[in-house]
């Protein structure tokens, strides 16, 4: 995953950075991982930064132009891809003060896979049980996880699986680099 573009689902690294939603558009919302968190970008703003300590529960995501949408967490198509294209949210609970809190990313050109939404998704609520969401500020760490978990087939999707995904690609990614 060492190349200059790679994704998973929304997830892609463009230009040494993992961002979630298309931040190739001057006018679209994305996400940035960075070192000290999670930093929305959206159009004539400087965004907004939220740092790891203060997500407290796991970050699911949703589709649609509204976060409050919720009822299009998981449409997908028989073909196993995500079938809504107006965008995403990614939703979690902060604390100090306790909030709910939406970062919004608009989708990129290409169809995302089920499986690769399904599996960020578990990667980011496991790394958040955890307490080790600050690993993805390290993008050669995320670049070994998601390249673990991009491979997987659009099949059947439960639970268990995506918890065994995710563990192997902990497992795979190894500690983050000096």
């Amino acid at each position: 995953m060492g190349e200059d573009r790679a994704s998973l689902g929304p997830l892609e690294l463009t230009d040494g950075r993992w961002r979630v939603g298309d931040a190739t558009r001057p006018d679209a919302h994305w996400v940035e991982f960075r070192p000290e968190g999670l930093h929305q970008h959206e159009p004539d703003s400087d965004g907004r930064l939220v740092p790891w300590s203060r997500i407290m529960n796991g970050i699911r995501l949703t589709w649609g132009k509204h976060p409050w949408d919720t009822n299009n967490r998981g449409l997908y198509t028989l073909r196993g891809m995500v079938a809504a294209r107006d965008g995403g949210w990614l939703h979690m609970t902060l604390r100090h003060p306790y909030e709910d809190h939406q970062l919004r990313f608009d989708q990129h050109p290409r169809p995302y896979r089920a499986v690769d939404a399904l599996r960020l998704e578990a990667l980011l609520r496991q790394l958040t049980d955890e307490g080790r969401l600050q690993l993805l500020g390290d993008p050669d760490w995320v670049g070994r996880a998601a390249a673990h978990l991009a491979d997987g087939e659009n099949r059947r999707i439960t639970s268990r699986s995506l918890r065994q995904a995710v563990a192997n690609a902990l497992a795979a990614a190894g500690p983050v680099s000096p």
